[in-house]
Order: C-alpha cells, then sequence, then structure tokens
C-alpha cells in the first residue's frame, strides 16, 4: 500500500512539474505563444467587406433546377450548324451508349435497360419544348432511366445536346 502511494506521489509530482515547465515556456519564450495567435481573437481583427458583385446571385445551375421546362429558353441560337455539330460531339461523347448512334434507344449499354431508353425521333421527344428536353438532360427522368447530366455536362453544351436532338426530326 505505502508502494502505491509512493508512486501515486512521484506521478503528481511529475504532472505538476510538467505544468509548472510548460507555463515557464510559455511566459518566457516567443514561440508556442497560443493566446497571441489570431485564431484565439479573431473578434479583434475587422471584418471583410466583400466587393459588390463577388458571389453571383443570378442565373446558374440553381435557375434552371427550380424553373419548370416550359418557361426556358434557349441562351444559344439552337438553329446554328456549328451549335448543332457541337451538340452531336457532346451527345456521342455522353448520350450515344444508351440512345444509341442511331438514336433509337439501342446503344451498348441501353440494350441492358427495361424499358429501352427514348428514341430521340420520335414524335414525342421532337415535340417537346427545347427546355423540357434540357431539365431532362440536366436532372433525369423520375420514372425513366435517365441520369441527371448537370454535374458532367456544362450549361451550355446542354443547350447544345438539345439543339442536336431538335435537328434530327421526326423518324418516319
Amino acid at each position: 500500500m505505502k508502494k502505491i502511494i509512493g508512486l501515486l506521489l512521484v506521478a503528481l509530482v511529475l504532472i505538476l512539474g510538467a505544468y509548472h515547465l510548460l507555463i515557464f515556456y510559455d511566459n518566457n519564450f516567443r514561440y508556442g505563444r497560443m493566446r497571441e495567435t489570431p485564431a484565439v481573437r479573431p473578434y479583434e481583427e475587422p471584418l471583410l467587406i466583400k466587393e459588390a458583385g463577388l458571389v453571383p446571385t443570378t442565373g446558374g445551375e440553381a435557375v434552371y433546377r427550380v424553373s419548370a421546362g416550359l418557361e426556358l429558353e434557349s441562351p444559344i441560337n439552337m438553329t446554328q450548324p456549328n451549335i448543332i455539330v457541337r451538340g452531336k460531339g457532346v451527345y456521342l461523347t455522353y448520350c450515344a451508349q444508351c440512345h444509341g448512334n442511331k438514336h433509337d434507344g439501342n446503344g451498348t449499354v441501353g440494350q441492358s435497360f427495361a424499358p429501352l431508353p427514348t428514341d430521340l425521333r420520335s414524335a414525342k421527344v421532337q415535340d417537346s419544348p427545347a427546355g423540357v428536353l434540357f431539365k431532362n438532360i440536366s436532372y433525369g427522368v423520375p420514372e425513366g432511366r435517365q441520369p441527371p447530366l448537370h454535374a458532367t455536362i456544362t450549361i451550355e453544351d446542354r443547350w447544345q445536346v438539345v439543339s442536336y436532338v431538335k435537328s434530327l426530326g421526326i423518324r418516319e
């Protein structure tokens, strides 16, 4: 029992000694003075004022997400040949695997889906407003297999894909 009490007293003396050594170090050396760092007293620094227009409050993805597809209008001229060519390139990169090179829903990946992906030359797709197609590409189709691509394809490229799809016309 005396040995345990002796060991506890030695441990207590060591702990108190280490504590006083740390206090001495903190008070007498310029390094390690945590109480003088800005992180401890941030209220003493003036707050930074951001310049106007730094944070966007209009436009962008958020506007498209909350708008109805019927209200959306393309910011690009969807009949320009270079826009349609760019849309075809984006389509071949991101969409052809499911919808196919013939736009009929018989792409390599789309074959495993039941039901098959939509025929993009069907009257249903071709008669849809451009804004509705943009929303379907961007945020997916809830009861379908269309994945949301808003994080994968830029806004401008999505509109270009819509212009390409609309340029295909109805399958005869």
